[in-house]
């Protein structure tokens, strides 16, 4: 029997619906494979809508994402719109209203893409890092006093609960008990930060304790950036916190061959409300309109989407089309020292997925 899901697109900014496009066209080529079919709800936010009416998106844009299965988000941001305003505006409280505490990032070496360190051998560098995603550094607990006076004064405070902290912990482990290596790294700063993060320490030690058959190690995050270059082949499952988690990932998308790679899932790990899955790359504005983006991070969020949706064959088939392309010298964009544009690239998925699926094109 066909399953049926409707999907929340928020293309967004910048290079965000070109990629946008792509991903779409993978999950159609794919969807006969787990025979469902897909309603695509698209939702015009972003800076143009800012510019026009004064907010990133409509007062009850919350709750209109709220009756969909999944939201599938292209990139948001704008060279004359301030981050903060951006990012408090749209992506944040998404994931506060529907408790996506779990933003999971993968970072793979693929067959066919040289990394910027030297000799490192195709799947060699395999991570999966756990950020939490809805309270520590990025909570927006604070306040500005005597603003934009000489003794301006600016409080911004971190937040870090037990629940917090354990959820997404937990959820780490519970990835690593599957994976071959069964290794887990937790990032945190408790040696300068004496509260918070030595909280985070002891709930992950709690947690520990339940998974004796996974290796860990703790690492203060200036240490942990200096090992994912120096040593990243030797990371398996990382967990880290807000900030923290979002400066490795980073950090490990390019460790990897290119930011264009970068997939992302913020989750809730209940189903209570939508997931929302998007690429790490930001809106680009450089390159914006140039068709040249690479697609293939939408396209691998696209897929993680499918696997939430537990239509894993789909998922499986998107994944294996960009490990073949890449593998295979297939069309590539410039990031990744090729001359194809994004629409070539994305077309390229989808007929292999097409083919995967015994489809025509």
């Amino acid at each position: 029997m066909a399953r049926s899901f409707d999907i929340a697109v928020i293309e967004g900014d910048g290079i965000g619906p070109e990629v946008t496009r792509e991903a779409i066209r993978a999950v159609e080529a794919a969807a006969g494979l787990d025979a469902a079919s897909f309603q695509w709800s698209s939702y015009p936010w972003g800076t143009d809508f800012y510019f026009s009416h004064g907010r990133m998106a409509p007062e009850d844009y919350l709750d209109t994402l709220a009756g969909h299965d999944a939201i599938l988000l292209g990139a948001v941001g704008h060279p004359d719109v301030q981050d903060h305003i951006t990012l408090n505006g749209l992506l944040l409280p998404i994931r506060r209203r529907f408790d996506q505490c779990v933003c999971l990032r993968p970072s793979y070496l693929f067959p066919g893409v040289e990394s910027p360190l030297r000799d490192k051998a195709p799947g060699s560098i395999d991570m999966q890092i756990f950020r939490e995603n809805t309270e520590g550094e990025y909570a927006n607990v604070g306040g500005r006093l005597y603003a934009e006076r000489t003794h301006d004064v600016a409080v911004q405070t971190s937040i870090f609960t037990r629940h917090g902290c354990r959820r997404i912990i937990q959820a780490a482990f519970e990835k690593a008990a599957t994976r071959p290596r069964k290794r887990i790294a937790s990032i945190t700063k408790s040696n300068a930060q004496g509260y918070g993060m030595v909280l985070w320490d002891e709930v992950f030690d709690e947690v520990a304790a339940g998974f004796p058959e996974i290796d860990t190690e703790s690492l203060l995050i200036d240490r942990a950036v200096m090992e994912f270059v120096r040593r990243p082949e030797s990371f398996d499952v990382v967990v880290a916190s807000n900030l923290f988690g979002d400066i490795l990932t980073d950090l490990a998308a390019i460790v990897v061959g290119s930011m264009g790679l970068a997939a992302s899932a913020n989750i809730d790990p209940t189903r209570t409300g939508p997931s929302m899955f998007e690429p790490v790359h930001g809106s680009a504005p450089d390159i914006t309109g140039q068709g040249i983006a690479n697609p293939l991070a939408a396209i691998l969020s696209a897929a993680m989407m499918l696997d939430h949706l537990q239509l894993h064959a789909a998922a499986a088939a998107i994944e294996h089309a960009v490990k073949s392309l890449l593998a295979e010298g297939g069309p590539r964009t410039p990031d990744l020292g090729g001359e194809a544009t994004t629409e070539q690239t994305g077309e390229a998925i989808a007929a292999r997925i097409a083919i995967a699926a015994g489809v025509s094109t």
